[in-house]
């Protein structure tokens, strides 16, 4: 019997998400890459616990690096920060198909739109995937919306040149909490395990097919 994967190793690691064994060079390989892991996958955890040992760092060209942030303006909206991440995460757990990709463009093109906002001009460059331009409308219509609230509670007191921040912010985070691979959730649970307590952030049923 040969790897279903590669047909040219011994299959030696049972994979949850194939429902069988492949061997251990196509799990290292192609997990999170052609491999849609389940997130409580035991091999998964392992070589995330692997990654949070050896941060990543932003290679020159990425996006809105430029951008210099100040730190009282993520002290001062704080609150706001918090409420975009859980409506992320309350998106992501109604939307299976989501994976960090997804929500690094949404977030990237959202602050893109509020750059040009905040120089007064009105400009959207939507991201390529439904499932990104789905996100990209939702947190857009919650940031309206926080906009219009009044009272010493609301969010509207942020200007469109701190929003722009604040989506920077996050987009950062999000790039230092995934691992580049096109089918990682690694952002996506840091966000949702920052609300242990939504009943709406609740994980589906194991995905993990025993063998």
């Amino acid at each position: 019997m040969l790897c279903p994967i590669c047909e040219k190793r011994k299959p030696g690691r049972f994979c949850p998400a194939k429902g069988e064994k492949i061997c251990p060079v196509c799990c290292g390989t192609e997990r999170e890459v052609t491999i849609d892991c389940p997130v409580d996958c035991a091999y998964l955890l392992s070589a995330h616990r692997y990654e949070e040992q050896h941060p990543r760092t932003l290679s020159a060209d990425t996006p809105l690096l430029e951008v210099r942030l100040t730190s009282d303006v993520v002290h001062t909206h704080q609150q706001l920060l918090s409420a975009i991440a859980f409506t992320i995460a309350r998106f992501c757990s109604k939307h299976q198909e989501a994976n960090d990709p997804d929500v690094l463009a949404a977030i990237q093109s959202l602050a893109e739109m509020y750059k040009t906002l905040a120089a007064g001009i009105v400009y959207e460059r939507l991201p390529a995937l439904p499932v990104q331009r789905e996100l990209y409308a939702t947190l857009s219509s919650f940031l309206v919306e926080s906009k219009q609230q009044k009272g010493p509670a609301s969010f509207g007191s942020a200007k469109d040149s701190e929003l722009f921040q604040l989506l920077v912010f996050l987009y950062r985070m999000g790039l230092l909490h995934t691992n580049g691979r096109p089918r990682a959730r690694r952002f996506m649970e840091y966000l949702r395990s920052q609300f242990p307590d939504a009943k709406e952030l609740q994980r589906e049923e194991s995905r993990i097919i025993l063998p």
